[in-house]
């Protein structure tokens, strides 16, 4: 939302750009969803451990 709001600032006027980049509103956040492995239920959940 806040690269969106950025960027339309942006469009508007261009001379806000290096403020907005120095500030960290400019740049898109890189995480994403991590992919479900076989065999678990989730990405990272495992199915519960029995020992016997």
């Amino acid at each position: 939302m806040r690269l969106a709001i950025a960027r339309a600032l942006v469009k508007i006027n261009a001379e806000d750009k290096p403020a907005l980049r120095s500030e960290g509103f400019m740049t898109r956040d890189p995480r994403s969803v991590e992919r479900k492995k076989p065999g678990q239920p989730k990405a990272r959940r495992r199915f519960q451990f029995s020992k016997r």
